[in-house]
């Protein structure tokens, strides 16, 4: 009686040591990078970015400034953690949306952005231009399947917040 309760004893042991051998040497399955994480701008043309900006100020309450405005966020993933998305009318002769044509652009928020641009080259993804480093973030320009110029913004939320305190810009939240 005592042998076949060894026994068992024993295997149940070895797999359990030779499982824990296994985890201990194989290097973790690596993720993929994440790519998206949210909308960090939303850019459009129009007739008059002043007066659009006061109309969305005394009709809808947008705390806006001379870029456009701000809105304040908490980020999911880390809610003790701050986040922006820019909300900006331009001029519609504004060539910044440019190769595109398209009256409107939308700046993704990303992580990791040089790691992405290596994989979009390599899926032939249209690089605009190259990648543009400030203490608020990292930024680069694509274009999607249909020609709209799209912004990628690693962005750097603690030095984006210093820089609008610094203008005097409050946000909307």
């Amino acid at each position: 009686m005592k042998k076949p309760l060894l026994l068992t004893l024993l295997i149940a042991t070895s797999f359990c040591l030779g499982f824990a051998f296994k985890t201990s040497i194989t290097k973790p399955a690596e993720t993929a990078p994440k790519k998206v994480t949210g909308i960090g701008g939303i850019f459009f043309k129009c007739k008059d970015p002043k007066k659009l900006k006061e109309w969305y100020s005394t009709n809808l309450g947008l705390n806006t400034n001379q870029y456009g405005c701000v809105f304040e966020w908490y980020q999911g993933a880390d809610s003790t953690k701050k986040g922006f998305t820019q909300w900006s009318p331009f001029k519609e002769t504004t060539k910044y949306f440019e190769p595109s044509t398209k009256d409107f652009m939308i700046n993704y928020r990303v992580e990791n952005l040089e790691a992405l641009v290596k994989e979009l080259k390599k899926n032939n993804v249209t690089i605009v231009d190259t990648l543009q480093a400030y203490d608020y973030g990292k930024f680069i320009h694509i274009l999607d399947l249909e020609g709209n110029n799209l912004e990628l913004w690693e962005a750097n939320d603690v030095e984006y917040e210093k820089m609008g305190k610094q203008m005097g810009s409050k946000t909307t939240k």
